[in-house]
């Protein structure tokens, strides 16, 4: 056992907050997993995407730490969905379903990927109040692996967690960060062949953002400084896309910072959602010492 599942926080988390599976899909095998933490009465909550190695429970410093400061906070897992508009179908339904207008989605890696498709996909009902993405980016193509990602279904479990654990650190990190490898490993080891496979098509299909669908989205983009699964020019694409975001930067953090610098990243999102304090759309001025960290 990883020295963050064993550790007391995660064991409080564990004890406190009950897990929920929701189906909204004819197919009863569909199950969403979900932590559903903070005050119900937020109608416009921030909702976590997981990257494809994670499940709902790798969010659980931010349940912590935000619901303590009055946020209501939803972490989801993904059930198996093969396409981009059956994921995008699947969360809108999902969200009908907790009866949620509007939400605030953090989304890392492939859970920023799809942050991103699903508010180009309700870009007309504007669901999406606004999106903080993390180490993510805007086109599959950067993986190389569009014209394999249509045989993922069939390939045997160990093969595509080799697939993702390729991208981990190998080398000499910190001590938190190596904590945050180890957590991640064991989510991974969790997850089926058909719930891994499904997640890496999604992660490699042929697909793409249009920015310009995003238009009236607010949007921070939060990232890290240190070796990351994603290169700079990445980075420096997504800063390209979206030319009007503000950027929060990380000095360190590696592939997961939400856990190994969740001080840091929480406070990141409370002053990206404080924009919002006085109700779902209505803004309000941060402070100046606040705004400073977030660069535009």
């Amino acid at each position: 056992m990883s020295e963050v599942s064993s550790s007391q926080e995660y064991q409080s988390f564990r004890s406190t907050i009950p897990q929920k599976k929701v189906v909204v899909d004819d197919d009863n095998s569909k199950e969403w997993t979900m932590y559903d933490a903070g005050p119900k009465t937020v109608k416009c909550p921030l909702v976590c995407f997981p990257p494809a190695s994670g499940t709902a429970d790798v969010f659980f410093r931010q349940i912590l730490g935000l619901t303590t400061a009055g946020y209501r906070v939803i972490s989801l897992e993904y059930p198996v969905y093969w396409t981009m508009r059956e994921f995008c179908e699947g969360f809108r339904k999902l969200l009908d379903h907790l009866q949620l207008d509007k939400v605030h989605i953090f989304g890392t890696s492939l859970g920023g990927f799809l942050a991103q498709k699903f508010a180009e996909y309700v870009s007309r009902s504007q669901r999406v109040a606004s999106l903080i993405l993390c180490n993510t980016f805007y086109d599959t193509a950067i993986f190389q692996q569009t014209n394999s990602a249509t045989t993922f279904w069939m390939m045997p479990a160990l093969f595509l967690k080799k697939m993702v654990m390729g991208n981990f650190d190998k080398g000499l990190v910190d001590p938190d960060i190596a904590d945050s490898i180890d957590f991640l490993v064991e989510r991974l080891d969790s997850l089926s062949q058909q719930e891994l496979a499904s997640r890496l098509t999604l992660n490699c299909m042929n697909c793409y953002v249009e920015p310009q669908k995003l238009r009236d989205v607010d949007i921070t983009i939060m990232d890290v400084f240190d070796d990351c699964a994603l290169s700079g020019i990445v980075r420096e694409e997504m800063y390209k896309c979206y030319p009007e975001a503000r950027r929060a930067h990380l000095k360190s953090g590696g592939n997961f910072p939400y856990l190994s610098r969740s001080a840091d990243v929480n406070l990141f999102l409370q002053i990206h959602l404080r924009r919002y304090d006085l109700g779902p759309h209505q803004a309000r001025e941060i402070p100046e010492d606040e705004r400073a960290l977030l660069s535009p």
